[in-house]
C-alpha cells in the first residue's frame, strides 16, 4: 500500500501559495513541495494531491493508495461532486462553470488509473504527517521570496 498525506495553502487567497505531500511505501518515505506566486488555497490543495498521485502511479499503479487530506473541498469534490459536474458538462448545479476544472480533470484522470481511497483528517490537530505537510507548504511559500 502507498499512503499519502497532502496539504496546500496560501498567504492571502489569492496570493503566494504552496503545496506538499508525504508519501510512504513500505519503509520508504518521499516528501515533496512546491509553490506558485499567485494562486488560491483550493488550487494548492488540488496540486498537492495531483503531484502525490503522479508519484504513486510512477511507483506502482497496481498498489492501493490511501490519500489523507485536510481539505473537504478535495475529498468531497473527487468522491461526490465530480460525478454531477461531469454529467452536467463541467457545470455546477447552478449552471456555473466548475472552478479549477483543469485541476479536477487531471485529478480524475489519475484516480481512474489507481485504486484510491480517500480519508479526511482534521488539520492542525496533531497528526504528525499532516503537520509535516503543513510545514512543507510554508517552506514552499518561503522559497518564493528567496
Amino acid at each position: 500500500m502507498i499512503e499519502i498525506f497532502t496539504d496546500g495553502g496560501c498567504i492571502g487567497n489569492p496570493g503566494p501559495g504552496g503545496w506538499a505531500y508525504v508519501l510512504t511505501h513500505g519503509t520508504d518515505q518521499k516528501q515533496a513541495y512546491g509553490a506558485e506566486p499567485n494562486t488560491t488555497n483550493n488550487r494548492m490543495e488540488l496540486t498537492a494531491v495531483i503531484q502525490a498521485l503522479s508519484e504513486a502511479r510512477a511507483i506502482d499503479a497496481a498498489l492501493p493508495v490511501a490519500v489523507h487530506t485536510d481539505s473537504q473541498y478535495v475529498k468531497n469534490g473527487i468522491t461526490t461532486w465530480i460525478h454531477t459536474w461531469k454529467r452536467n458538462g463541467w457545470r455546477t448545479a447552478s449552471k456555473q462553470p466548475v472552478k479549477n476544472q483543469e485541476y479536477w480533470v487531471r485529478l480524475d484522470e489519475l484516480v481512474q488509473q489507481l485504486n484510491v481511497s480517500w480519508h479526511w483528517v482534521k488539520g492542525h490537530s496533531g497528526n504528525p504527517l499532516n503537520e509535516l505537510c503543513d510545514q512543507l507548504v510554508h517552506k514552499g511559500i518561503q522559497s518564493l521570496s528567496v
